[in-house]
């Protein structure tokens, strides 16, 4: 808490380095969202009764602002976890490529790998601990035709099926508050 010159106590969420923030390079502030949010909507009631009118350019600039970090935290999870799906399907002998491949506006394959003779495709999942939905249930009967529609798109732009066939995989990874993360790789899911 901090006081201010206009006799208002106003209260500013501390930063901190949260440990897997740090790995994908961001800072995070303490208590989430929820907590900005209300601290926003004070700071905001007492400036209209400061200045008798309300400021929405405040609130609108934090809002975008706001959002746009969300995004980039989003972004930079999502690289991380391909980071170390990439690194898996290397260590299990596996040939990346192609990352983050896009046809057009139909979608993205996240990984495309060779494993022997069999093209495989991934599709990544990354969680933290603790949310909602564990990555592996992210993949619904949607999700896996868009996935066999890419699948048939890369086919089209690359030459056709390899000898060993298609096959699409999902790595999930869930990063824990404490710890290494879980990765986990499901072969053949759509």
């Amino acid at each position: 808490m901090t006081r201010a010159g206009d006799g208002y106590v106003h209260s500013r969420a501390a930063v901190h380095q949260d440990p897997q923030a740090a790995r994908c390079g961001l800072s995070v502030e303490a208590g989430g969202g929820a907590d900005m949010k209300t601290t926003e909507a004070r700071d905001d009631a007492h400036s209209d009764v400061r200045d008798g009118a309300q400021n929405n350019a405040h609130s609108d600039a934090s809002n975008d602002a706001r959002d746009g970090a969300r995004n980039h935290a989003r972004n930079a999870l999502g690289r991380y976890g391909e980071d170390l799906a990439a690194r898996r399907l290397t260590e299990a002998g596996m040939t990346v490529l192609a990352r983050n491949w896009r046809p057009g506006r139909t979608g993205e394959i996240d990984i495309v790998a060779r494993d022997g003779d069999a093209l495989v495709l991934c599709e990544v999942k990354t969680r933290r601990a603790g949310t909602f939905q564990h990555p592996m249930a992210a993949v619904t009967p949607a999700k896996a035709r868009r996935l066999r529609g890419l699948a048939e798109r890369w086919l089209q732009e690359h030459g056709g099926a390899p000898p060993g066939g298609v096959r699409i995989d999902l790595i999930g990874i869930v990063l824990p508050d404490r710890g290494a993360p879980v990765v986990e790789h499901a072969r053949g899911v759509a």
